[in-house]
């Protein structure tokens, strides 16, 4: 599988302050892609050298087969912005004419793909003004404008951040119908999303790139969670007790049940035989991004 973005010792600085230091990024061909970190992490940044909208400082970005340059985007590149805006009097339909006209596309071809955009995006019967839209129509819209020209790789910075979870939802469900179309790259801080679309990620921190895979593999270098229920608070207590509180392996959840995080199970087993401790339940956690995310970047901090 052939890699549709390649970056390679990425640096950008904004006067003495060093956002990208050395930013190593593949993204294969066919993907939804999750470029995950926190807030003023890069993300933007990054996405905007790869545009072409940002002059990089060292390092070497390889776009759909062409080096990225300041000030020209590459061909089969779409882009959705964070919040994109429209010409508020239009129409859908006219809107999306009007891009097509302004990026030489053939009258009729401008129809059927228009047509056939709004539809999949669920605005074929959307005739009032992009000016009445929602925030979420707004984001359905930009990607249908993004999706216009057919690109090999659609970035979307931040697609779901100012949405409710039902505008979410649907945006979500929208990328990850574009697979057999295009590959798809979003950069996000909401984690939920990465695990509900994404077939690969990778994690900024602290401008680089700090873990990088498929997220099924990603997934594996967790270790093992549990949940331990007990019928009583007090035996949960004696439990937690007996395990030790070391850094934030152990978390309570409510008054009878306990959290344990990077623990062996069979030492929790034995716990349990030598204090004489019976649980009502003994749950495998599955593994879950924010967890990895924040042992990553170091967020997790210690339990009280």
């Amino acid at each position: 599988m052939s890699n549709v973005l390649s970056i390679k010792g990425l640096t950008k600085n904004f006067g003495n302050v060093e956002v990208l230091k050395g930013l190593d990024l593949s993204v294969p061909e066919g993907a939804v892609f999750g470029f995950i970190g926190e807030n003023g992490a890069g993300k933007t940044t990054a996405m905007k050298i790869v545009l072409g909208l940002l002059e990089r400082g060292e390092g070497e970005v390889i776009v759909c087969g062409e080096q990225a340059r300041y000030g020209k985007t590459a061909a089969g590149v779409g882009f959705l912005p964070d919040v994109p805006e429209f010409y508020p009097y239009m129409k859908p339909m006219e809107y999306l004419t009007l891009c097509g006209e302004i990026s030489g596309m053939k009258k009729r071809e401008i129809k059927s793909r228009g047509e056939e955009l709004l539809k999949l995006v669920g605005l074929s019967k959307a005739k009032r003004k992009i000016g009445g839209f929602s925030r979420g129509m707004k984001q359905r819209l930009g990607i249908a404008q993004a999706l216009l020209n057919r690109p090999k790789l659609l970035i979307c910075d931040e697609p779901t951040s100012a949405l409710d979870p039902a505008g979410r939802k649907e945006i979500l469900q929208i990328l990850d119908s574009l697979k057999e179309q295009t590959t798809v790259i979003f950069s996000t801080h909401i984690l939920s999303d990465v695990e509900r679309v994404c077939d690969y990620a990778a994690f900024l921190h602290g401008g680089k790139i700090v873990l990088n895979g498929a997220l099924s593999e990603i997934k594996k270098r967790q270790t093992d969670s549990y949940s331990i229920t007990f019928s009583q608070s007090s035996d949960a207590l004696r439990f937690k007790a007996a395990l030790g509180g070391n850094d934030c392996r152990i978390d309570e959840n409510g008054g009878n049940s306990v959290k344990v995080k990077n623990e062996d199970g069979g030492k929790i087993i034995a716990l349990l035989s030598a204090n004489n401790l019976v649980p009502l339940k003994f749950e495998l956690l599955e593994h879950n991004l924010e967890d990895l995310y924040l042992k990553i970047v170091g967020g997790a901090g210690k339990c009280s």
